[in-house]
């Protein structure tokens, strides 16, 4: 029989799940703080939080906070059996939560989706969980469900929300950088979509150098780079100039060359570039 399922929050991502549950068969319960949302067709909408965390032992919290899913459940927190969290925030916010669920007796596990809302319960979507390793077992052919690659990180129930911040911010400076890209070849005339398989194939080589970046992290040693540091360090007035070029802003760059500048003078120009790494760490 397929596992009831209760989704508390219906904005982008609550709908998202909740249709991909109904999809693959699972009785859904949904609920939302305010009744403006729709309720995914094939769904059940509770008549409140409590009606909604008794209709399921697997409540899934797709509210946008770890502060807004304690406040929603706090009403009803001794009725909740088994809590997995798939929003936004920090690693010391699914702390919080992992104490607070347990000082109400309920399982707990924080997870993450590495996707836009729509890549909802395809194979290769990705979501990771931490904390109760036996609520995951127990439950992972239905988290399944909603992204072929799931994966469990480990018992400490922060490290969902860990990777999430480590990775999710990848996403904000890459963004960026095509939206200036697409601003400086729309200043000739020519259409941002002529970017795009460009920047694709860019990007590609970007994530071929990622383990060797990583090995490089991961050893402490930066000698014979294939790009050394220096070489981004010297072509900081190209960014100046492809400014003017554009007429674009490009003041967005200056924390980066700050950071160049300062390993060049610790004397790094030689070094590869994950060598930044050491100028991030904070240091006494």
């Amino acid at each position: 029989m397929s596992t009831p399922v209760t989704i508390i929050g219906l904005g982008a991502i609550g709908t998202a799940l909740a249709r991909a549950f109904v999809n693959a068969g699972h009785p859904t319960t949904v609920w939302n703080r305010s009744a403006d949302r729709p309720t995914p067709e094939g769904a059940e909408r509770a008549a409140g939080v409590a009606a909604a965390v008794a209709a399921s032992e697997l409540v899934i919290g797709a509210l946008t906070t770890f502060d807004a899913t304690r406040e929603a459940l706090e009403p009803v927190a001794g009725k909740v059996r088994a809590l997995v969290t798939l929003n936004s925030g920090t690693p010391a916010g699914a702390r919080e939560t992992s104490v607070w669920a347990a000082g109400h007796g309920v399982d707990f596990l924080a997870g993450a989706i590495k996707n836009v809302p729509s890549a909802v319960g395809l194979p290769d979507t990705l979501l990771y969980y931490s904390g109760d390793r036996a609520l995951f077992d127990r439950h992972v052919p239905t988290l399944r469900v909603l992204g072929g690659d799931t994966v469990f990180l480990g018992e400490e129930p922060d490290l969902a929300g860990l990777y999430e911040m480590a990775v999710g911010g990848t996403l904000l400076p890459t963004v960026v950088a095509f939206l200036q890209g697409a601003a400086l070849v729309t200043s000739r005339g020519l259409p941002a979509s002529s970017l795009v398989r460009y920047e694709a194939k860019w990007l590609e080589m970007i994530i071929q150098l990622l383990p060797d970046l990583a090995e490089a992290v991961d050893s402490g040693d930066y000698a014979d780079p294939e790009s050394a540091l220096g070489l981004f360090h010297e072509a900081i007035p190209y960014d100046h100039e492809m400014g003017r070029e554009g007429d674009l802003d490009v003041t967005w760059h200056e924390p980066l060359h700050d950071l160049l500048r300062r390993a060049v003078a610790e004397g790094r120009a030689d070094q590869s570039i994950a060598s930044l790494v050491e100028l991030l760490r904070k240091r006494p």
